[in-house]
């Protein structure tokens, strides 16, 4: 019995619900990225421009999954109300929007210097990604209401 009680608040802890949708927006991120660096490379190279602008278009992606996801399913934060939607959009989109500079140099660095495979190092990245958004949405976003 026990057991089934820590295993049910397991399930039911923001933390938990975080790592499964955040684990499906890298996924989208991940096969996003994969699907739009296929159709911008040429015979299988793909120049450090390409490989941003498949970071970029795999972002929007993954931001818009994100956000429908963190703010009923993670936070639960089902407040419609225009004044809240306005201010946790932007908020989101501009604490994706560091954690996407972030990425987009950890691409050009670990690809174009180190030489690591820019997929290996977009999956690599992702878990950086993770950790930084949810600090931010946890903090900063999808504040209770008082």
């Amino acid at each position: 019995m026990k057991m089934k009680k820590t295993i049910k608040k397991l399930i039911d802890s923001e933390v938990f619900r975080y790592l499964v949708f955040g684990g499906l927006t890298t996924l989208v991120s991940i096969v996003t990225y994969w699907l739009f660096s296929a159709m911008l490379s040429d015979g299988g190279e793909i120049s450090a421009i390409d490989i941003q602008a498949a970071n970029v278009l795999s972002w929007i992606f993954a931001v818009t999954f994100a956000y429908i996801t963190n703010k009923f399913f993670v936070f639960g934060q089902g407040s419609l109300k225009p004044k809240t939607l306005v201010r946790e959009i932007l908020s989101f989109v501009a604490a994706r929007l560091f954690s996407l500079v972030a990425e987009c140099l950890w691409l050009f660095v670990t690809t174009a210097y180190i030489g690591i495979n820019d997929k290996i190092s977009k999956i690599i990245g992702q878990v950086f990604v993770v950790v930084i958004n949810y600090v931010f949405s946890k903090v900063f976003i999808f504040k209770k209401e008082k």
